[in-house]
């Protein structure tokens, strides 16, 4: 076959399963792509810091991994208040009132920095009772190690909210590569700092809180300078950042409140998976941050599938195009399905060079090896049923569905069967991540189920 046949053949393909009346195929690669260097840029930095980190000691990298869990719970509050300004922004996008998607992108980012500076001052705090909490077993090197984590990204999630407000705004009216420059910004030079304060200096997880404030408030003052000085679209005034406009925070909320409570019940799941993980030992806890931060690189096309999901399914939904939206959920699935074929052949023949890049203990390895296989495998028919279909589902206002069925499943399903199989049957951190995989399957036959009804398009947002 002729390259010019090759190309009619593929462009084919791509008008039948990527383009609709609300948008093309080029708009929705256009789209894609820098929200996939981005999610690439992010995670393969956190396996670069994760890795940076371990030379500090397995103490070290427990207390941080044990950090993150609780900072993932507390910064996807926030990031799912700056999700349902996505929503709202692409529906009034979609349905051509550029007025009002001025005013949600107002109303998104000052309510989201507002929440993410209260959470911050709450957890600092309350950091005492915390640490009790998650790490009350812990060795005191450990302990020592989180406390410092923990009061320092504290103080970073003001920085990190505007951040993600901001970028939610862009994503919304299709212009990801903003967020893909502020992304860099901020991950770039925490990367880079990082290395300075561990690699360098030496000064482990207090080089990594430094690091960590230095470079969120630096892609905030950022992402403010553009949204203010640069962007003529917006139309957005500095003091316009200091005023709520409640009616518009309510359409966001609508959205971002269900989201965050799922976020919140979700992720606190996982806090407490973290607590049983514990008492396993740091081996454990170990496997549990290294197997974790590897298995996010097979993840990365189709998180960015996910995210970009959001505006395509928002702004068919604001032109009140369903067909567009069933279309483009559909394909979005097999793209993604199709993706975790593709990592996983790519990826676990690297087992060894990745793993080796944390210097973890012989008698860990093995075990790590061991969870990456069985997700790999878990994730090529389940992830995208249970990750990426809610989020077309909430991009059209189907928020408390998903959100309940998260919360649910994750609770009744994953947690219980998790300490069955980790904790009374002896299977270690094996059967929590088996657990975990059950869990999606549940979840993705809810989702798909919901799907193929109508009651998920047929909110009224805007």
């Amino acid at each position: 076959m002729s390259q010019p046949q090759v190309w009619v053949r593929t462009q084919g393909l791509l008008n039948k399963y990527l383009s609709g009346a609300t948008m093309d195929y080029r708009q929705v690669i256009a789209l894609y792509l820098p929200i996939l260097i981005d999610q690439a840029f992010i995670i393969g930095l956190n396996l670069v810091n994760t890795a940076m980190i371990s030379s500090a000691g397995v103490a070290a990298v427990s207390a941080v991994n044990t950090i993150d869990s609780l900072n993932m719970f507390l910064i996807n509050v926030f990031v799912a208040i700056a999700t349902g300004g996505t929503v709202v922004v692409a529906q009034y996008k979609g349905s051509g009132n550029d007025s009002m998607v001025s005013k949600a992108a107002s109303a998104s980012i000052a309510s989201v920095s507002i929440l993410a500076l209260g959470i911050g001052l709450l957890v600092m705090l309350l950091n005492i009772h915390l640490l009790k909490l998650l790490l009350g077993s812990a060795s005191a090197d450990v302990l020592a190690n989180a406390k410092v984590y923990l009061i320092g990204s504290c103080t970073s999630f003001l920085g990190i909210g505007v951040v993600q407000a901001v970028s939610g705004v862009m994503r919304g009216i299709g212009r990801s590569r903003i967020s893909l420059v502020l992304s860099l910004i901020m991950n770039a030079l925490y990367v880079l700092l990082n290395f300075v304060f561990i690699t360098l200096l030496d000064m482990g997880v207090l080089g990594m809180t430094i690091s960590v404030n230095v470079a969120r408030f630096a892609a905030a003052i950022c992402a403010l300078i553009y949204v203010i000085k640069m962007d003529a679209s917006l139309h957005l005034r500095f003091l316009e950042l200091f005023y709520v406009p409640w009616a518009m925070v309510k359409k966001i909320m609508a959205i971002g409140l269900p989201f965050a409570a799922e976020q919140m019940f979700f992720n606190g799941g996982k806090i407490l998976t973290q607590v049983f993980i514990v008492s396993l030992g740091t081996y454990a806890i170990a496997t549990n941050a290294i197997g974790g931060t590897i298995a996010m690189l097979y993840q990365i096309p189709a998180l960015a599938l996910s995210i970009t999901l959001v505006t395509v399914v928002g702004q068919c939904i604001g032109g009140r195009n369903i067909d567009d939206a069933r279309k483009f959920i559909k394909s979005f699935l097999w793209l993604a399905t199709f993706s975790f074929v593709l990592m996983t052949i790519i990826l676990m023949p690297l087992f060894y060079p990745l793993v080796s890049l944390f210097h973890p203990p012989a008698e860990i390895v093995d075990d790590i090896f061991w969870v990456l296989l069985i997700n790999a495998i878990a994730q090529i028919p389940l992830w995208s049923i249970s990750f990426l279909l809610p989020s077309g589902l909430r991009a059209a206002g189907d928020s408390r569905f998903t959100s309940l069925t998260s919360m649910l499943t994750m609770w009744l399903f994953r947690l219980v069967l998790g300490y069955v199989l980790g904790i009374m049957l002896g299977f270690g951190i094996i059967g929590v991540w088996i657990a975990m995989n059950c869990e999606w399957g549940v979840r993705g036959a809810l989702f798909l189920w919901r799907y193929r009804g109508k009651k998920w398009y047929e909110h009224k947002l805007v």
